[in-house]
Parts: C-alpha cells; structure tokens; sequence
C-alpha cells in the first residue's frame, strides 16, 4: 500500500552520490518530522476514540459476549483510508504539495481515529510496549535503508506484490477463521514492512537526488514519502501488537 508513486515520477538515475550533504539530510529531516507529528496525531486520535466513552460509542459497539465491532460511522472510518490511497492514485496525476499535505493529513486522521479499536482489544501497557518496539525497529531498519549501497528495488518490487497477496490472504480468512492462517498472516506482515520501511527509506533517498533541487518536486515527495512511511509505521505496530499484545 505504500507504493504511491505519484510523487516519484522522474527516472531514478542509475547511480547517485551517496555522500551525506545538508541538502539531503534537510529533506530526510522534513520527512521524518511529518512522520513524527502524524504518529503523534494519530496516537492522539486513537487515544480519544478507544478511551473517551461518548466518542467511543460513536465509532465502536461491544456485544454482550465482549465482542468488538464497529458503528456505520466506525465502518466509514475504516475504509476511508483504503478510499482516499486508491481516489489519490487517479485524481492527483499532477499533484501539488498542499494537495499531498491534506492527502497526509487526512489518513494520519482517519487511521488514527480507526486505531481507537485497539484500545477495546489490548491493554494500554502493551500498546504502549509494542509502539516503543516498532519504534526501535523503525529506527534501525530506516537506517539500513538510509546507509546500505546495495540496491533494494528488486526486494521492494517483490514485497509490494506481497502486499496484494496478504491482502487477499487475510479477506480469504475471514471466513476460514483459521488460527494457523492467522498467524501466518501476521508474520508475514512483519517481514513484509520490516523491509518496506528500509526499501521506502533508499527510495526516498534516491528521488532526491533525482530531483536535483526542485523544491516543488521535493514538497510533494515529502509528503509521499511521510505517507509511505507513515503506512510501514502503522502497520508493522499492529502485525507486531498481534503477536506482543495482551488481550483486554
């Protein structure tokens, strides 16, 4: 899901000087920021929706048998991530910054607020564990993906695929239910945006100095790439919090 490449339109040149300049680090540094503040918006907006009872009733329902669901709201919420991605792919060909920005801005809002259904189904201590460990591992496999010469794309190209596949994977077991399925799913997940979060971090790396200095060009791909890596974030938290999370 976070191969949106409309923010990448320019050949990627087959070499680039890897050496570390302010120009880059500036970029990265914007990048990272946007990433930081939408977490924390999000962190806040799932907070409110989990914990305050008259916003949770508004998006989540809970059974007699402590079952969670969602609210017709809590279900538009959900989905309109899915929406906005997919909407973005075919309405903004020639997009702008602020149009990238509001794009940002309102998936940080509408994850967050579905993220409030974590809240009802972990305990808050490992929720807040579990975000330290994506954190952690963020960290090191950004950095891996920011200082290796060796060329992800080939590795990023075939993940993406995997991501279609572990999205048909997961609507398949819905209906199985299958425990083994499950976790399978789940593992998988890890692996897969383990390594999108370092395959995005080299992209992004290369698309500047593909750009060579278009600061138009480099708005747009700040907010794509906050985006990309925004998406890694959120979901490699929740295949890890399937695995570290206690159940309320």
């Amino acid at each position: 899901m976070s191969d949106f490449n409309n923010g990448y339109a320019r050949p990627m040149p087959t070499r680039a000087d890897m050496a570390v300049d302010a120009g880059l680090r500036a970029f990265m540094l914007g990048v990272y920021n946007k990433l930081a503040l939408g977490l924390a918006v999000a962190g806040v907006l799932a907070y409110v929706t989990g914990n305050v009872p008259a916003v949770t009733e508004l998006f989540f329902t809970r059974t007699v048998d402590g079952r969670v669901g969602l609210t017709v709201l809590g279900m538009v919420v959900q989905f309109s991530p899915l929406v906005l991605l997919f909407g973005s792919m075919f309405f903004m060909k020639n997009p702008s910054a602020r149009g990238v920005n509001l794009l940002y801005w309102a998936v940080v809002a509408t994850i967050g607020a579905g993220m409030g259904l974590l809240f009802l189904r972990y305990t808050d201590a490992s929720i807040a564990s579990t975000f330290f460990v994506t954190a952690a591992a963020f960290g090191g496999l950004s950095l891996f993906g920011y200082t290796t010469k060796r060329d992800l794309s080939p590795i990023g190209t075939f993940l993406i695929m995997a991501v279609i596949g572990l999205i048909i994977a997961s609507v398949v077991n819905m209906f199985l239910g299958s425990g083994t399925l499950y976790l399978i799913i789940m593992g998988a997940g890890v692996l897969i945006f383990s390594g999108l979060i370092a395959y995005d971090t080299q992209r992004l790396k290369m698309t500047y100095y593909a750009l060579g200095g278009d600061q138009t060009g480099l708005a747009v791909a700040t907010g794509f790439g906050a985006l990309g890596l925004f998406i890694n974030f959120v979901n490699l938290f929740q295949f890890l919090l399937a695995f570290m999370g206690n159940r309320e």
